[in-house]
């Protein structure tokens, strides 16, 4: 050893030297960490363009396919990243589900769903927003629809990046809407189902929100404010674990099985009654056993609803994915047949290689991108519990039978995060009724100032605003990006 690497201060410097590389491995691991999940998006992106030009093949429109296979790829990330949020957020919310096995859960069931039993058949134009004849050409019917799937990403990826869940298929009906009216005029667009679609953005979220605020009403009147809450406790769980049951049954045999069997309403309706009632006697011995030696208090009745909101998570997920896929495949399916044969104007098959790009993009974009809206839902809005988070996802389910029976238009989007806004508003309109009969009762206790009153508010206003004011700009957001991107696309390609 020379003495210029015996010296003791040699050796500070290098342990100084080694403590600022250790720093800067960390710090680079700190700014290399944002782009892990880009980067692997992107990785998706490519692969799913490759598939697409292994699949369809060496043919005079296998570019425009690799595209919007590439975009359709892009718009399933997003939905994953943002939309099922809405399934997975009470259940984390409420610590139910840790947020690794939301996401493994979510991603199993919403795979599952869209492979199983997702987009049997979709229009040629997402709904009947616009008519097909009116686009004249299927060149022009393929660009528009590329403008919609774009523009529809994009605006997804705008709403998560700010914080707000919104609804995809909303965004997809503003993009199909937005590039018919820029390549066919305003005359081609369907203004009735337009109408419907409008009047679900106030149908979907109060409906939602009057179901959850009932359930948990319910709970709180039988269970949680009764002298002898495990007894209560023993009687009601069952029923409301068998209204789950029901309506869970009834939900996927009307939305989640299309692809396998079709069934009508009372049918549906009758099949979850059945299970219902099946499910209610099972679980009245579960539940008296799993209560044994449980104290009496709230905090005890979170165990008996631990169990049901993870199974309610996992099917909402499995329904979700049986449904929502199409938003991000229906488009590109539209696509790739009227590339393959020039027909545009008749419904259109998913394949199912565009199906698997689907569902494989919203398991990628909920695992890389899902926990922050995840956050948002489950916590960030109200303050959630096993009982309150059980009471929005049996909203969600009941709600949708509700809106089919009725043939009313709902956003399974709106719908949740109205449950979880029901949810909260009861609670602040429950807290104030207390306050008030305790002051009849009671007039010593203390009044609170009307300062001290807003800041106990139990829902968060600055995120109730946000989320309100993107989804009222959704369709018309999504309409303007994509005539803009239409505009775009056919000057590039010398059509206009």
């Amino acid at each position: 050893m020379t003495e210029q690497q015996g010296d003791p201060r040699h050796l500070e410097t290098l342990d100084r030297d080694l403590a600022r590389f250790s720093n800067l491995e960390t710090a680079t691991s700190y700014v290399g960490r944002p782009m892990v999940g880009p980067g692997i998006s992107l990785v998706f992106v490519v692969l799913a363009g490759l598939a697409a030009a292994l699949f369809f093949g060496q043919t005079n429109n296998a570019m425009i396919v690799i595209v919007a296979a590439c975009f359709g790829a892009y718009m399933a990330l997003n939905i994953g990243a943002n939309d099922v949020a809405n399934n997975m957020g009470p259940a984390v919310g409420a610590n139910a589900l840790s947020m690794g096995g939301a996401i493994a859960i979510a991603i199993v069931f919403e795979s599952a769903g869209a492979l199983i039993a997702g987009g049997d058949v979709v229009s040629t134009i997402a709904k009947g927003i616009i008519a097909p004849e009116s686009m004249g050409t299927a060149e022009i019917f393929i660009w528009a629809m590329m403008a919609a799937l774009l523009s529809a990403a994009l605006w997804v990826n705008l709403a998560t990046w700010v914080g707000a869940p919104v609804s995809t298929t909303h965004s997809v009906v503003g993009g199909v809407m937005g590039a018919g009216i820029a390549a066919a005029g305003f005359a081609a667009v369907n203004w009735p189902t337009m109408g419907k679609i409008a009047a679900s953005w106030v149908i979907s979220p109060v409906l939602g929100g009057a179901v959850a605020a009932l359930f948990l009403w319910l709970i709180k009147s039988r269970i949680i404010y009764r002298e002898d809450k495990i007894a209560a406790a023993r009687t009601w769980v069952p029923v409301l674990v068998g209204i789950m049951a029901g309506a869970f049954a009834s939900y996927l045999a009307l939305k989640g099985l299309k692809k396998i069997i079709k069934i009508d309403l009372p049918t549906a309706l009758l099949i979850g009654a059945a299970i219902g009632a099946l499910v209610w006697v099972t679980m009245i011995p579960v539940i008296r056993k799993q209560s044994e030696g449980l104290e009496n208090r709230n905090k005890s009745l979170k165990v008996l609803f631990g169990i049901p909101l993870v199974v309610s998570a996992a099917l909402l997920s499995f329904a979700h994915g049986a449904n929502d896929v199409a938003n991000a495949v229906g488009p590109l399916a539209a696509i790739v047949q009227a590339s393959q044969s020039g027909n545009f104007t008749e419904a259109v098959s998913i394949p199912f290689w565009v199906m698997v790009i689907g569902a494989f993009g919203i398991s990628f974009g909920l695992f890389l991108f899902g926990p922050k809206l995840i956050r948002m839902v489950g916590s960030q809005i109200t303050k959630l519990n096993p009982m309150r988070a059980y009471c929005v996802a049996l909203s969600a389910a009941i709600t949708v039978i509700v809106a089919s029976w009725l043939g009313l238009p709902v956003s399974s989007t709106h719908i949740a995060v109205g449950g979880v806004f029901g949810v909260g508003f009861f609670r602040e309109w429950d807290a104030e009724r207390r306050i008030r009969n305790a002051r009849l009762t009671m007039p010593e206790r203390p009044n609170y100032a009307p300062e001290e009153r807003r800041r106990r508010k139990l829902v968060r206003r600055s995120h109730f605003m946000t989320i309100i004011a993107a989804w009222v700009i959704t369709v018309p957001a999504a309409a303007i990006l994509s005539a803009t991107v239409f505009f775009l696309i056919t000057l590039a390609m010398g059509s206009v």
